[in-house]
């Protein structure tokens, strides 16, 4: 935890800067000064203030839209925002929890226990689904990091909860992290064969089916 972190997270105590984060998060791309500030319920000028605070601080990042129409009288390039791929953590006191999981990601690989890792996984989500009896699975998706939404009869995720080591263990962890969707699937009564790899870049891997297509 860095004093940057502290800085920029209390950013985001201001309820306008929360919502207006949250707009250009759930934008799942580039989110333009208008879209934020109607999601947020504020004037574009007062969106437009803190939204470059928020760049600022490196919450979020920002350019500009390539105007369809070229040429005079097609105005400047309008300015976008979407969140920055940086990671932003606090913990009192600090923990480094990435590092460890790191290391046994490693040994996992060297002992060629994939499949072992697998089935943990899954029993994990079980598990998980055990203290989560009744809820939807949005809901417990949404509670752990995944930021789940409705796309063409599936649920797709925003957010991948494991970004670090999947970047340095990229088939193990989607392959864990498929293993423990299915595991919470089972465990909350759905088909786990709806749960599949589905990687869309700059989201999470897996996807969950409405409908069980497979």
């Amino acid at each position: 935890m860095s004093d940057d972190d502290l800085q920029a997270l209390g950013l985001l105590q201001d309820p306008v800067r929360r919502s207006l984060y949250d707009a250009v998060a759930a934008g799942g791309g580039e989110v333009g000064r208008t879209e934020a500030a109607q999601a947020a319920g504020v004037s574009r000028t007062l969106a437009g203030h803190h939204l470059d605070k928020l760049v600022e601080a490196g919450l979020l990042e920002s350019g500009f839209r390539p105007q369809e129409r070229k040429g005079p009288g097609s105005g400047r390039p309008a300015k976008v925002y979407r969140r920055a791929a940086g990671d932003r953590s606090v913990s009192l006191p600090p923990r480094d929890y990435v590092s460890l999981a790191s290391v046994l990601a490693e040994v996992v690989d060297e002992l060629g226990a994939e499949e072992r890792a697998e089935r943990a996984a899954r029993g994990a989500g079980r598990r998980l689904a055990g203290r989560h009896g009744g809820e939807p699975v949005e809901s417990v998706l949404r509670g752990r990091g995944y930021e789940p939404y409705p796309d063409d009869g599936v649920l797709r995720m925003r957010n991948c909860p494991f970004h670090v080591l999947s970047h340095e263990q990229p088939l193990l962890v989607c392959s864990m992290n498929l293993a423990l969707c299915q595991g919470l699937l089972e465990g909350l009564g759905d088909d786990p064969g709806r749960a599949r790899l589905d990687p869309r870049p700059g989201e999470c891997c897996v996807t969950v089916s409405k409908t069980n297509d497979n």
